[in-house]
C-alpha cells in the first residue's frame, strides 16, 4: 500500500512550485530593506513590528522547499492534529503543515499574520491548493491571537518576527503536549536576535539542536 503525500497532488504542488518560483524572483527587493535595517542600526532605533510588517508586505520570507517538506515530514511522523504557525506570510509554509494535517486523518493549523494583505493571500492559497478546511490563519498580533490555540498543541513553527520568539514559546509553552516539537527558523540569518530564544528553549523542559538546514532550524522536542 502506497500511502498518500498530499504534497504531490497536482493541486498542492501546482501553488507550491508557483509560490516558490516568485518568492526566488524577490531577492533584490531585501535591497531596501537591508538599508532600512542599516539606518535603524545607525540611529539605534528599533523599528515595531507594526512596521517592519510594511516594509515586508509584499516579501513572501518563506520557508526554502526543503525545509517546508522537512517541517511536513515532521508533522507527519508526530501525527499531527493541531499545529501553531507564528509568521504565515503568504502562506507556503501553512500549504506544508496543512498538508501534513490532511494525511494525518485531519485536524488544524492555526497561522497568524499581521499584514492584512498576507492574511488574504495566504487564505486564497490554501483555498485554490484545497486545503483551506485544514488552516485558519488569525490576522493581528500574534502575542494576541495565538494566546488560545484552542487545544493541546502538537507542533509549532516560529518564523516571525525574530523579537517575538521567546514571548510566542512562553506563550505556547503550556498548550504544548509531551513530545511536541517546536521548529524556529532563520537561526544562522539571525543569530544574535534568536541567541535569547535558542538559551531559552533549552531551560524549558526541552531538548534542542540546530539543524544546518535552509536558513538554520531549531529543532525541539518537549520531553516527558
Amino acid at each position: 500500500m502506497i500511502s498518500t503525500c498530499s504534497l504531490d497532488t497536482p493541486e498542492v504542488s501546482r501553488v507550491l512550485e508557483r509560490l516558490h518560483r516568485e518568492a526566488a524572483g524577490q531577492k533584490a527587493a531585501f535591497v531596501p530593506i537591508a538599508m532600512h535595517w542599516g539606518l535603524d542600526a545607525l540611529l539605534r532605533r528599533k523599528p515595531s513590528v507594526e512596521e517592519e510588517a510594511r516594509r515586508f508586505k509584499d516579501l513572501y520570507i518563506p520557508l526554502s522547499p526543503e525545509s517546508g517538506r522537512f517541517a511536513y515530514l515532521v508533522a507527519r511522523s508526530l501525527g499531527a492534529t493541531r499545529i501553531v504557525e507564528f509568521g504565515t506570510s503568504f502562506g507556503i509554509s501553512t500549504l506544508y503543515l496543512a498538508a501534513a494535517v490532511k494525511d494525518n486523518g485531519g485536524g488544524l493549523v492555526i497561522g497568524s499574520e499581521i499584514e492584512p494583505g498576507k492574511v488574504a493571500q495566504a487564505r486564497r492559497h490554501l483555498e485554490e491548493a484545497g486545503l483551506e478546511e485544514y488552516a485558519e490563519i488569525r490576522e493581528g498580533d500574534a502575542q494576541q491571537t495565538l494566546a488560545d490555540p484552542g487545544g493541546t498543541v502538537d507542533m509549532a513553527l516560529l518564523d516571525g518576527w525574530k523579537d517575538l520568539y521567546v514571548p510566542i514559546f512562553e506563550l505556547l509553552a503550556p498548550h504544548l503536549r509531551p513530545g511536541a516539537v517546536v521548529l524556529g527558523d532563520n537561526m544562522k540569518t539571525f543569530p544574535k536576535a534568536l541567541a535569547p530564544y535558542a538559551a531559552r528553549v533549552r531551560e524549558a523542559g526541552f531538548r534542542s539542536v540546530t539543524l544546518p538546514l535552509g536558513s538554520g532550524t531549531e529543532f525541539s522536542v518537549k520531553l516527558p
